[in-house]
């Protein structure tokens, strides 16, 4: 597990935004803005709107691989204009690698 110390608060849109590229779920029983994000075999995000700290839980085996995709995330949502299309050619790129390394496809 990492913790991530973000420049600015968490919004309710980053994790909107994280809809393109896995699960999102809110967990209403945690408390108010308690979001949770999963994307399969690659890394789950736990975080509180308008905090300034995410909680990401990796796969070990691929952290290599799946860091430089979250990185991707944050810094493409960063800047206001998320690159929707450009970030999906990454996850492609970035599944292939890690389907090749848990699972030898």
């Amino acid at each position: 597990m990492k913790e991530f110390l973000l420049s600015d608060p968490v919004t309710e849109d980053f994790f909107l935004f994280l809809k393109n590229f896995g699960h999102v779920e809110i967990l209403p029983n945690v408390g108010e803005g308690f979001y949770k994000f999963e994307k399969k075999d690659c890394f789950s995000i736990k975080g509180l709107v308008g905090d300034t700290t995410l909680e990401v839980r990796f796969i070990p085996e691929v952290m290599d691989i799946t860091v430089k995709f979250l990185y991707a995330l944050f810094h493409f949502y960063g800047d206001g204009k998320p690159d929707i299309k450009t970030l999906k050619q990454r996850e492609a790129g970035m599944e292939k690698r890690v389907n090749e390394s848990l699972y030898g496809k």
